[in-house]
């Protein structure tokens, strides 16, 4: 029977196809999210939010936040299911700057992110003279967990996971899966077996896996 780590916990519904297909679960967080105290504006004209960790810190701030710029399909439908606007979206952080830089260069931003944020988004930005200001919101702490057992392939959902993973593991034989090529960036410092999902959603790595020769 082939074995897959999660490093993340997963819903039964999202192990449903891996069971399905014959694959044993093993799964636990590697990563802990914890808000911290941050000065909110009065108001925001353009919020830009790179995960749905970001959206849970705001969301009582509806009233103060004229219009959205964010990252990750799931992180729009979560903003609008909550009232918010989003004028602009994209499933990178490096893509959505580059839409700011074309379409919206004369706009001041707010960018609201956690304390282990990437560095391409706001790069971009400075580098093109955006004017905006950063507030961090919550915090991630690796979690490191030491496994005996080697797993055939390996799920990851951020960079932070890998790391966290890998201070106390290393990948050997295991296929790095890789939720997105920001993801998948960070696994190469560790292995060349890598796969990536055709979507950066929970939903496209599982079946990736599925279809993948693990």
């Amino acid at each position: 029977m082939k074995s897959i780590l999660s490093t993340r916990k997963l819903t039964p519904e999202q192990k449903q196809p891996l069971w399905e297909k014959g694959i044993r679960v093993t799964e636990y967080d590697s990563i802990s999210i914890s808000p911290i105290d941050f000065k909110m504006p009065e108001k925001v004209e353009h919020a830009i939010f790179t995960s749905k960790n970001t959206v849970e810190q705001l969301k009582r701030y509806n009233e103060r936040i004229e219009s959205c710029f964010c990252v990750g399909k799931k992180t729009k439908n979560v903003l609008e299911e909550i009232g918010f606007q989003v004028i602009a979206w994209a499933d990178y952080g490096k893509d959505l700057a580059n839409i700011i830089v074309k379409n919206y260069s004369d706009r001041k931003f707010t960018f609201f992110c956690g304390n282990r944020r990437r560095h391409e988004l706001p790069n971009i930005l400075k580098e093109n003279h955006i004017t905006f200001e950063e507030i961090q919101v919550y915090k991630t702490a690796l979690k490191p967990k030491k496994f005996e057992e080697k797993f055939d392939g390996i799920l990851f959902f951020s960079p932070s996971g890998v790391e966290s993973f890998c201070l106390e593991n290393n990948l050997q034989d295991s296929i790095a899966c890789c939720i997105g090529y920001t993801t998948a960036t960070e696994a190469k410092t560790h292995t060349n077996k890598i796969v990536v999902a055709e979507e950066p959603t929970i939903e496209s790595l599982i079946d990736k896996v599925q279809r993948s020769e693990l």
